[in-house]
């Protein structure tokens, strides 16, 4: 079905090691962090069907996708003037925590919304975004009727932490198959990994390369020189070698194949040892701040603490 290294999935379907993000592929959300700053780079004006198109010449066959990203339309564009074939991709999205907060008439639209956008009858993975409290329940057993449907082949989640997984599994009667979260040595959040794992839940990875903010990194750099690979490589081989479905995003074509370049090189445990410690309290607590403000982001509840969790497994 997928072109590259896989891994088998709780569900026994299949799922690529490396994929192609799409977020800020075109399109900058109004809510972005950089949208908001006023900081978007202009190299993100670039088509996203361009971008994609490029993705899929360089090698890509797993697009990550979400109703967020709003450029899902200009994905299905890239898809069908690709030409390559429908069982050859792996293609995932999740749905936004304002379709989530509307309820699961809402999930179900969207969902048929993505597939018309994306040119498809189903898709390989489709998560919930971010746990809205109180509403994300019901959202995932809508996604449960879509998977018995045959409209989706796996679902999962997206930046669940432990607490609301087991609020989740009191209820839902599908383990998800995907957990999507930051991951990278900067954001090494062992405990949580440990747990999911346990849980029989494979994790991707966004943010593995930090966009770009890690790549002068003393340490990162060291290991890149001792390697002779790049920075974005080091963090992407990080992310592999630790069985984390990793999804780097570029709009360039040649950032977009040094990123695939993981995958026939290894890191050594020295290496490891030293990019594993590079997770600082701050950035626990900077993940702990980000969590509470965009479980409720976008939605009527948006900046109502009281409504989220306050305890929180970080680690």
């Amino acid at each position: 079905m997928t072109v590259g290294p896989t891994v088998t999935l709780n569900d026994k379907t299949t799922h690529p090691i490396v994929g192609y993000g799409t977020y800020k592929v075109g399109f900058i959300p109004a809510s972005a962090s950089a949208a908001v700053a006023g900081t978007a780079p202009a190299d993100e004006a670039v088509s996203a069907a361009d971008c994609v198109k490029q993705a899929l010449e360089v090698g890509y066959r797993f697009l990550d996708c979400a109703e967020f990203y709003n450029n899902e339309e200009e994905v299905g564009k890239a898809i069908a003037a690709s030409g390559v074939p429908r069982s050859d991709l792996y293609l995932a999205s999740k749905v936004w925590t304002t379709t989530i907060y509307n309820g699961p008439d809402a999930v179900q639209a969207q969902l048929e919304k993505t597939l018309c956008d994306l040119g498809v009858d189903y898709l390989d993975l489709y998560c919930i975004h971010w746990p809205v409290p109180g509403k994300h329940v019901a959202a995932y057993k809508q996604l449960e009727a879509a998977q018995r449907a045959g409209l989706v082949r796996s679902i999962g989640l997206s930046n669940y932490a432990v607490e609301d997984f087991k609020e989740l599994m009191e209820s839902a009667t599908v383990t998800p198959a995907i957990n999507q979260i930051e991951i990278n040595p900067f954001l090494y959040r062992r405990n949580t990994i440990d747990f999911f794992r346990a849980q029989g839940v494979t994790l991707q990875s966004y943010r593995a390369l930090r966009d770009g903010k890690a790549f002068e990194d003393p340490t990162v750099v060291q290991i890149a020189a001792k390697h002779t690979r790049t920075p974005a490589q080091v963090l992407g081989r990080w992310c592999v070698q630790h069985g984390i479905i990793y999804i780097p995003k570029s709009v360039k074509a040649a950032r977009m194949r040094e990123n695939m370049q993981v995958l026939d090189w290894t890191l050594d445990e020295g290496d490891m040892t030293k990019l594993d410690g590079l997770t600082t309290p701050a950035a626990l607590e900077a993940y702990r701040a980000l969590y509470t403000k965009c479980v409720v982001r976008d939605t009527p509840d948006a900046g109502r603490t009281e409504l989220v969790r306050t305890e929180l497994t970080v680690g």
